[in-house]
């Protein structure tokens, strides 16, 4: 079945565009505004409205695909593609993108996904919120024509299998650490918070011991008010950095004897903290001391895991990170990635490396591209998943379960109508 026209429309996101580095130089808050001027290019405030693609490709049929384009709130960051704005991409799909894909057959996603993938404009790649829109929309395409579940074609063209039980899902709290905590145990999600803790003198504490209470807050939290004993969330806790900031990057010594403390505060939950250092002068100076520190936690019989995510973007930086055992378990910034095959590919590999996948992305994205991150999680089986898009916990918890359960219902309906 042919694709016979290319429709684009603007969108919103579930969070914003935050200027990092006017962030980083200072930038104060006015409630949810930042104050100041923005410096990095494009923007026009330090924080503005997330915007968003909505890719639409109309079958032979009728029948209409789609997937959005999104890019992570800190764009233009880190080496990242610059800032994602409607009014000056949708004229480059209709332009370069449209013209590639009507009249293809929307037959095999990997085959689409690699022409995709190879288009260039002006000698450069395609931004990878379009990427990530676009491949989006072609896997739905691709089960739409075939009458399949997209978590189908995924498991039919990669080779795996399609989970019967749910995969579990990692909220994130942003700022309101209490507040979301609570709403997260009232939900029962299984992996929690995220905690955000950037900040040094703020949030961990000089002598890291402002987190260490919190670690100890959210235990007894969770064990004053969970509905039963059953639920036994894991503690995953986001330090952007901190812990190396206070002990040094590779001090490993000290790291692993403030983690396996924290590590011994939330039992009976088992605790996984993601970024414990950052690096900032390159990617391999990052695997060198992510993958130290773990040698040494495991070289203790330590059972806290450590989470990879600065300087661990891309395909290519996935696959450094799994192979160096830089962490126990690798985030994968879905939008970082460009096209969801990425993605497929990335959390295969980790598998494959006896790595954890945690399948993330950002609070930035759209109702949209959290089904779809759904559907190929389905499929390829991560240890987690991010609930998103926003900060607010209940929508992207929401988006994220009701997928899951509908992927679940349909296809237990079908087995039963085939006996």
């Amino acid at each position: 079945m042919k694709i016979i026209d290319v429709i684009c429309s603007k969108g919103r996101t579930g969070f914003y565009f935050d200027d990092q580095r006017a962030i980083k130089q200072g930038a104060g808050h006015d409630g949810v505004f930042y104050v100041g001027a923005p410096v990095t290019e494009g923007f026009s405030s330090i924080r503005q409205a997330g915007e968003a693609i909505s890719v639409m490709l109309v079958l032979e049929d009728g029948q209409i695909a789609y997937g959005d384009c999104a890019a992570v709130q800190y764009s233009g960051a880190g080496g990242r593609d610059p800032l994602f704005l409607a009014k000056e991409f949708i004229p480059l799909i209709d332009q370069y993108i449209k013209p590639e894909l009507v009249g293809k057959e929307a037959d095999n996603f990997r085959t689409l996904a690699a022409m995709m993938e190879a288009i260039e404009v002006n000698g450069k790649r395609l931004h990878t919120a379009i990427r990530y829109g676009i491949s989006q929309a072609l896997l739905d395409a691709v089960a739409k024509a075939t009458g399949r579940l997209m978590c189908e074609v995924v498991a039919d063209e990669y080779g795996c299998t399609v989970s019967e039980e749910p995969i579990p899902i990692f909220t994130q709290s942003g700022d309101d650490r209490y507040n979301n905590s609570d709403k997260m145990i009232i939900k029962g999600a299984q992996v929690l918070p995220h905690a955000l803790i950037n900040n040094v003198k703020e949030k961990l504490g000089e002598d890291g011991e402002k987190l260490a209470a919190y670690v100890e807050w959210l235990r007894n939290r969770i064990l004053e008010h969970r509905a039963d004993e059953s639920y036994s969330p894991v503690l995953h806790i986001d330090c952007y950095g901190t812990i190396g900031a206070i002990y040094g990057n590779f001090n490993y010594e000290a790291m692993a004897d403030y983690i396996e403390k924290l590590g011994n505060i939330a039992k009976p939950f088992h605790l996984r903290i993601e970024g414990p250092m950052d690096c900032d002068s390159d990617r391999e100076t990052q695997i060198e001391a992510l993958a130290g520190l773990t040698r040494e936690l495991d070289q203790r019989g330590c059972d806290v895991e450590l989470v990879a995510d600065e300087w661990c973007n891309t395909l290519e930086d996935i696959k450094l990170f799994a192979d160096a055992k830089a962490g126990h378990m690798v985030q994968i910034k879905t939008p970082d990635l460009g096209g969801v095959n990425n993605t497929i590919e990335a959390v295969l590999y980790c598998k494959e490396k006896g790595i954890g996948a945690y399948q993330g992305g950002t609070c930035n994205e759209t109702d949209r591209s959290a089904q779809v991150c759904v559907q190929c999680a389905m499929a390829t089986q991560p240890v987690q998943i991010l609930a998103k898009p926003g900060m607010g916990v209940d929508e992207g918890y929401m988006i994220v379960y009701n997928e899951m359960e509908r992927i679940l219902a349909l296809r237990k309906a079908r087995k039963a109508l085939n006996k």
